[in-house]
This record gives C-alpha cells, structure tokens and sequence, in this order.
C-alpha cells in the first residue's frame, strides 16, 4: 500500500485529518476511498469517535511520513578494504648507512562498539636489524592547517627524500621539480610515522561516520590518538620512547594529543614534543576586537622583515639581526605593552614615543602607523612594507616577494611564499608514492583540504565557553608536570609571519612550562625553516641532539 500511495495524495490525506478533527466536518468517501477504494464507513460516527479517529489517522500519517523512502537516512557507504604496500630501502643518515623498510597505507579504526569510524593513511619507515626495540624512539609526525597532510614535514625535513627548493626564497616555476636524498634524516636513529588526519592525503571517515565527526581540536586528537593506540600495540612498540612532531596548527594538535594521550588514553607517556613553528596559545596570534596581544607579539617579526628586505630607516644602527630583535622585544615587552593596555589613557609622550619607535623598528610610515591607530594587522604590513617597490612580502616565510595587479589594496591577493612552494610539494609527493613506495590509487590524495578548516570545530570540548581562545598550553605544562622526562623542542623561523617566534616565547613564558625542559631554537628563514639550506642542516642537527639527550 506505501508503495502506490503518491506524495500528493498523502498530503492531502494529512489536510483532511486537520480539517476533521478541528472543524468539525464528517469523515467523507473521497478521504476513505484514497485509501480503501470503494469501501464506506459501516457504522455513522459520533462527534467523539470522529475527532478520535482524525486524531489516530493523523498520527499514523506522521509516523508514515516520517518513515517513507524520501526520508530514509543515507546508507552507511561500504567500508573498502585497507590498502597498505610494504617496499624496502636504503639511504645514508648522518654517515650512517641504513636498511630500512616503508609501510604505507590505511589503518581502520573501530568506535568503543566496533564499528568502523575513521580510515588513517600513513607511512611507516622502519630500520631493519634492530634488535632491542625499546631502546629506539618513534616519531609520530603530522602537519597542520587544519586541513593539510604531513607532506611538508615528511619531503621537507624528517624523510629520507626533500623536495629540492631555492634556499634563498626565489621562485620555483613550473615542473620537473626535484626530489634528492635527504641526509639529515632521522632515520638512523628513530623510526617515524607520518600521519595524515581524516579528510588530508587519503584518510577518510568510514561507514556512518562523516568527516565533520572528527574536524575539531579535541575530535582530531581524539582519532590521532586512536591510531597510535593502534600502532604501538601492532607493532609492540608500547615501550619504546614516543615523541609527537608537528608544524603550526600541528603544534596545536600535538597539546591535545598530549592531553588524550598521557590523560585519556590509558598512560601513554611521552618522551617529548617537536614544536616546528609553534601556535599553542591562540590568544597570541588572532587579531580580533579587544586583543591588543598579537599587535605585541609580531613586532618582533615585522622588524626582522623589516630588517631583511632592508627597509628600516636607520638599519646600520645595529650590528646583527640578534642584537636588533632583542631591543625590539624589550621595547615590546615593557613600553609597547604598557601603551596597548593603556588605550586612551595613554599620555601625549608615550604615544610619540611609541609612534618614533614603530616607524624606526618596522620601516612604516608614521602616517601609516597613526592611521592604524599604533597597532598593525599582520595582511596589511605585508603588504604596505614594500608598497613603494611595489612589492609584498609572504605570511608564511616573509623573504618571499611577490608583484600583484594593483597596488591600493589593504592586503595582498595571496601569499608568495604559499603559491611558490605549493606546487613542487604536491607533484613531489604524488611521484614519491607512486614511484618510491608503490602507492597506485586513483583517488586524490588532498595535500589541504579547504573543507577540513572551514568546517573546523575551534573549541576543545563541549561547552560554547570553555575557552575565549584554543590554548593548549596548559597541557603542555600538566605533562611535564605529570611526567618528569617530558620535555619540549621549538623550532622558530624570525621571517615566519604566520607564528611569529615571540608569541611562542609568550605561551612558554606563562601557564607554568617548566622552562628547564625546554628547548629553543631559532633560524634566519621562516613558517617552513628547513626551505632554506643552512637552516635544514641546522634543524636536523638540533632535533637529533635533542633525542639523544633522552
């Protein structure tokens, strides 16, 4: 009977029912003939039985429609068969020559009733011949965004193969781009695990599940965590020492993880963190109404482009790029500070002195300056700097210039050091996999995924409230105090404008980090340090130091 009764007829059915039960009206042939054909009322209801009867068939008309084809849930999408390749080689880290063996694929992860929520893509590089597995560290790395897969980290400095780049930020152009051996990695002594979250490279939600389910802070970390559950129980690494590694927004999800993991997830200890261009306070880096702290926290890096680009009016006054910063900072720590704070209370004098000092620290006009009421919004300073060249200066790694189709706009169209790069990485991988690694899928591997940021959940728990802004510090500093070998290495690039370096030292100078345990490095290039040379060198050498130090 469903399955011949129209749409429109059952509407209609459903109006009847109304006009039935709250106008009084008899119950007429046409309503039953719809449904029963030709068959009549046996018995002429009274007042009473007929409202009963609209009342029942209405509900029955509800539960009916509620229930029919248009309204069916989609089906759960059937779940494929994990794909993983396993492929062997060799390389030299360090002077060291390794045998190593590459796992790469998907790892299904069930929900708490074994149903199958999340499909991780990852690969795995494992050296071969090592007899006490516990005494060898596992690096578990991913990216940031949200939204990106661990691409930048794995071809950019911890895998065994980089992405050849110009080291003095110059334009890349078009393919064949190159992929060299990296003989900075890691690898002769740690294993590593690059992982990309739902939604990046070719992870995805799995039967019931959306990818909406996992794109938030504590969600994300919720599932990462899952899967390194999974991995140390597969591959009996429970008692080997196990550090996380991310990069921007990944440094965010690496002080969730900490939190799930060494809190929710049945005590996995860390041996530390990599935080590679931090942001873990997010109070320090948004530019928003009524939050005069990232106006602070970026003059640092405003100058030392600033300084770069040669656009300070009196740039000789200082030795070296170290010396320079450091009066920056003192100036932002004590009278920029006090000024911010202060508004409108502020004195005539400190406001001359705060413009005098802008303009000499950042090379913007006191005209620009007074305009923006002393506080300059990181877009519009890259793309004022160098107005008079007409040229702007990149978000992510501020050597980087690019030329745009007008120069009166507040901020640049888009970031040179963003679509300078992107291209290579994403050619670079797709030729890894298929070529080095045996990966051959038709799907796309999505190295950012736009879909994952926007529909991003910012806030760490339930509550609309819990927090004014994402910080994860806290957890950072609860690890360490929950866990006497934890410790913590932080990367900085001063030319990174997207985490600028004195915001990272803001969030480890509050929220109780024991900085004892920390361990801070800084280098001449920006948001991805090891694009320039000198930098990965140095970067890699710092990283190893830090894990032998365990």
């Amino acid at each position: 009977m469903h399955a011949k009764l129209s749409k429109v007829s059952f509407n209609f059915m459903i109006v009847q029912f109304v006009i039935a039960l709250f106008a009084r009206t008899t119950l007429y042939p046409p309503f039953t003939y719809s449904i029963f054909k030709h068959t009549k009322p046996i018995i002429e209801p009274t007042e009473v039985m007929k409202r009963i009867i609209a009342l029942s068939l209405l509900m029955l008309s509800i539960s009916y429609y509620s229930h029919s084809d248009d309204h069916k849930e989609t089906p759960a999408k059937p779940i494929p068969e994990p794909q993983v390749v396993e492929t062997q080689h060799k390389g030299k880290f360090f002077g060291e020559n390794v045998k190593y063996k590459v796992v790469t694929g998907d790892t299904h992860l069930k929900d708490k009733d074994g149903h199958p929520m999340a499909s991780i893509f990852s690969t795995t590089y494992i050296k071969e011949g090592v007899k006490n597995k516990d005494e060898r560290p596992v690096i578990f790395v991913f990216n940031g965004g949200p939204g990106s897969s661990s691409v930048w980290l794995h071809l950019g400095v911890f895998g065994p193969k980089v992405v050849e780049l110009p080291s003095d930020a110059g334009a890349v152009g078009s393919p064949p781009y190159k992929l060299k051996d990296n003989p900075f990695s890691l690898l002769d002594i740690a294993d590593m695990v690059f992982m990309d979250p739902v939604g990046t490279g070719y992870s995805t939600a799995l039967g019931k599940y959306k990818g909406k389910d996992f794109w938030g802070v504590k969600e994300d970390a919720e599932v990462l965590s899952e899967f390194i559950r999974l991995f140390i129980t597969r591959y009996e690494r429970w008692n080997s020492p196990k550090y996380l590694a991310g990069e921007s927004y990944g440094t965010t999800r690496a002080g969730a993880m900490v939190k799930e993991l060494q809190e929710g997830w049945g005590s996995i200890d860390l041996a530390g963190v990599f935080l590679i261009s931090s942001i873990i306070d997010f109070q320090t880096g948004d530019f928003t109404d009524g939050n005069d702290i990232p106006f602070m926290t970026f003059l640092p890096t405003y100058a030392a482009t600033a300084w770069y680009h040669k656009a300070l009016p009196e740039q000789a006054k200082w030795s070296s790029l170290e010396s320079f910063l450091n009066e920056v900072r003192e100036f932002a720590l004590n009278d920029y500070v006090t000024f911010l704070f202060k508004g409108s209370l502020a004195s005539e004098q400190q406001t001359s002195n705060v413009l005098e000092k802008l303009h000499a620290y950042t090379g913007l006009s006191r005209t620009f300056i007074k305009n923006s009421n002393y506080r300059i919004n990181e877009f519009h300073f890259m793309k004022e700097l160098l107005r008079d060249r007409a040229q702007v200066v990149g978000r992510l790694d501020s050597r980087y210039l690019g030329k745009e189709r007008n120069n009166v706009e507040v901020r640049f169209e888009a970031d040179p050091s963003g679509y300078a790069i992107d291209g290579a990485y994403t050619a670079a991988m797709q030729t890894y996999l298929a070529r080095d690694l045996d990966v051959k899928r038709d799907e796309k591997y999505n190295i950012l995924s736009g879909e994952v940021f926007v529909n991003w959940n910012w806030l760490y728990g339930n509550s609309a409230r819990s927090q004014g802004f994402i910080n994860v510090t806290p957890f950072l500093a609860t690890a360490q105090n929950q866990n006497k070998d934890f410790r913590i290495f932080v990367a900085n690039g001063y030319y990174d404008l997207a985490t600028p370096f004195f915001a990272t030292e803001h969030s480890m100078n509050h929220h109780g980090i024991d900085l004892d345990r920390v361990t801070m490095k800084y280098y001449e290039a920006g948001h991805m340090m090891y694009i320039h040379h000198p930098s990965l060198e140095q970067l890699a050498k710092d990283m190893r130091e830090f894990i032998l130090q365990q």
